[in-house]
């Protein structure tokens, strides 16, 4: 069965950096996500065939069409089918499967290759040999790759799009970051804690979950809309426009001291940073002693320079994270509605537009997480919400 699907080949990245000249403020994310066509697979025993209704744009398809830290299409053999996060109907499963029945609705998780220890060695629809991502009109999944929605958990469909990749980063990201901090402060001596996040989905979800706990949560983000969001469920807010997005050493410094105001000359005690560029140094600068530094991403680079002794003197661990287990990825489902509330772009993209989606969203102008509408007519099991 051959269905429509966007994929991404080293044929047009090449043509999109010869036409920008290698100039990466330049780069058409657009011109590289292309509407192609795809062979589904044969439905196994432990298959599910999925309708896919919504999609949510994603930085590691930015990677991909990019190529900003490794060519990932060429090393998947020239042409990759991205979209690793998906919510859809299921459709027809296999003769094994126990889990889910046709008309059942459910999201995706991207865990790749678990290890001994069911952490992802690779990520699905990225990097994982012959993974075939979700942005299509259909797909051939294993059962153990779905999770079911949590239709009564109060969101609407669309908020639901966006959380199946980031919800079990978060979740990972916060469950790591207090369980190094309470290894070297135990509750007794620091109970509430200062938490930071800069700018997008996964950072916003980390500090819904700090705040659930009961914990101090600052999210430091240049968008106004954003901001207000996290404001309204009781986050603080800091506008990094108002620090030039830390470009020169003057502006960490009095980001760092914007921070020692906040909280009393403690600084922030956990910071999720995703290695964003100076972002990963303005994190390190406002780390109390003892903090921890979370992240999961590499947006610029591979590659990042610390003060080791500086680093050594304060205590601080720099942890990396990468994705979790299913279980992990489960458990954060358990949450949606009840602490993780993304703040969705105010646009939902029709299935033509994801190309524009994913431009809009690596030149950092949407108001939120973006999802695109990738099914004509929705199920009626999910009116209600969409």
């Amino acid at each position: 069965m051959t269905i429509a699907a966007y994929s991404i080949t080293t044929g047009a990245i090449a043509t999109e950096a010869a036409r920008v000249a290698a100039d990466p403020s330049e780069f058409d994310v657009s011109r590289v996500l292309t509407l192609d066509e795809l062979e589904l697979g044969p439905l196994g025993p432990l298959d599910v065939r999925l309708r896919i209704l919504a999609v949510s744009a994603e930085h590691n398809i930015d990677h991909a069409a990019t190529a900003d830290t490794i060519n990932i299409a060429e090393a998947r053999g020239g042409r990759m089918f991205p979209g690793n996060s998906a919510t859809g109907e299921v459709l027809a499963v296999g003769d094994e499967v126990t889990r889910f029945s046709v008309g059942d609705i459910v999201i995706t998780h991207c865990n790749g290759g678990p290890d001994a220890f069911g952490y992802p060695q690779r990520i699905w629809a990225y990097d994982a040999p012959d993974s075939v991502g979700w942005y299509a009109k259909e797909a051939v999944v294993g059962e153990w790759q779905l999770i079911a929605a949590p239709l009564d958990c109060g969101l609407t469909l669309w908020e639901i799009a966006a959380l199946p990749l980031r919800a079990p980063t978060a979740y990972h990201l916060w469950r790591r970051a207090l369980g190094i901090y309470r290894l070297k402060v135990p509750y007794e001596r620091q109970a509430r804690l200062n938490v930071l996040g800069f700018g997008g989905g996964v950072s916003e979800l980390f500090l819904q979950l700090a705040r659930s706990e009961g914990h101090r949560a600052f999210y430091c983000a240049g968008s106004a809309t954003r901001r207000a969001e996290l404001e309204a469920g009781g986050i603080e807010t800091i506008d990094q426009t108002v620090f030039n997005r830390f470009h020169e050493r003057a502006d960490v410094k009095a980001f760092s001291e914007e921070c020692k105001a906040r909280t009393d000359g403690v600084l922030m005690h956990a910071v999720c940073d995703m290695l964003r560029g100076p972002v990963f140094g303005a994190g390190l600068a406002v780390a109390a002693r003892q903090g921890v530094n979370v992240s999961a991403g590499w947006q610029l680079s591979q590659v990042v320079e610390y003060n080791s002794t500086l680093m050594s003197v304060k205590q601080i661990t720099i942890d990396h994270a990468h994705y979790e287990t299913v279980q992990g990825a489960e458990a954060a489902t358990a949450l949606y509605g009840q602490v993780f509330r993304p703040t969705v772009h105010d646009e939902v993209y029709a299935w033509e537009d994801l190309p524009r989606a994913h431009q809009e969203m690596h030149q950092n102008t949407q108001t939120g997480i973006p999802i695109i509408r990738v099914a004509d007519e929705l199920p009626a099991t999910v009116a209600a919400i969409s």
